[in-house]
């Protein structure tokens, strides 16, 4: 069995969730330090790489790590020749373009030509910006892009953002709205013909993690008699168990939605049930 060297951002909110979402499928990682360049999996299955996000699709595609954690928006701008594996729910963003709140434009259409503009994704803004026609001076910068117009060195910015609010913070206005971004499990070309069951191991174990994110697990004492009644209820129907020296009574285990928790509750009380446990699932298998 190949050891799997998985590329995991070196810091960050990203870096936190996507470490926890490893930890919840299985994959208990030896060292999370800082400065800490690598390490193993207590199985010895995978190696942990720690990088700079920017910089997962480059090591993704020289073979240096078989997949990574990055986001669409640094997959974009790097243009590496790699995989995506597997599109995750979190860390969603918008790439805009926005101008000063006080410029008449309306949409991208009405900007002249020779603006110029304050990005950190170069390569993404160039390609736009050639879709719509328009001949612009992009400049590139580090961060902090929202404050550029204020500051005089930006017409326009283009950038990601979740809310906006930092935009509005800087008296900023999106006129487009052009590719939306997530978080997003990336690898070599070929990999998974390569390593089809580390692969598929992985990923599995992955899906079921983020499947469980928004389950919980809940046991009850429930009448007999009712069980017909409940029959719907959870993704499958529930298990029934015996309990002993009763015989009026079963035992139910179901696994069910997390925003759903207090109107299943409220439903099983009704209908006679008693000792009712609600637990937290780190896993469900898809």
């Amino acid at each position: 069995m190949e050891v799997l060297r998985i590329a995991v951002p070196n810091k960050g909110r990203m870096s936190e969730k996507m470490l926890a979402l490893l930890e919840r499928a299985g994959l208990n990682i030896l060292d999370k330090k800082d400065r800490c360049l690598s390490t193993m999996t207590e199985d010895g299955r995978y190696s942990i790489i720690f990088l700079r996000t920017k910089d997962i699709p480059k090591f993704i595609q020289n073979g240096t790590a078989d997949i990574g954690f990055t986001g669409i928006d640094v997959v974009e701008e790097a243009g590496s020749d790699i995989d995506r594996i597997l599109d995750l729910d979190f860390g969603k963003c918008d790439m805009v373009l926005a101008v000063k709140d006080e410029d008449p434009y309306t949409m991208p259409e009405d900007l002249p030509n020779n603006l110029k503009v304050v990005t950190s994704f170069p390569n993404i803004t160039k390609k736009y910006f050639e879709k719509i026609g328009k001949q612009v001076q992009i400049i590139e910068v580090a961060g902090a892009t929202e404050i550029t117009p204020r500051l005089g060195l930006a017409d326009a910015i283009v950038d990601i953002t979740s809310s906006g609010s930092t935009l509005k913070m800087n008296k900023l206005r999106i006129i487009d709205n052009f590719l939306k971004s997530s978080a997003v499990i990336i690898g070599r070309p070929g990999i998974t013909k390569e390593l089809p069951d580390e692969i598929e191991t992985f990923v599995r174990a992955v899906k079921s993690a983020i499947i469980a994110e928004d389950k919980k697990y809940l046991m009850a004492n429930f009448p007999k008699n009712s069980l017909d009644s409940i029959k719907d209820l959870g993704l499958k129907s529930p298990t029934v168990t015996t309990l002993i020296g009763d015989d009026e009574n079963v035992a139910i285990h179901i696994v069910i939605n997390k925003n759903e928790v207090y109107s299943i509750v409220d439903r099983l009380k009704k209908l006679g049930a008693t000792g009712i446990l609600i637990l937290a699932v780190d896993q469900v298998m898809p």
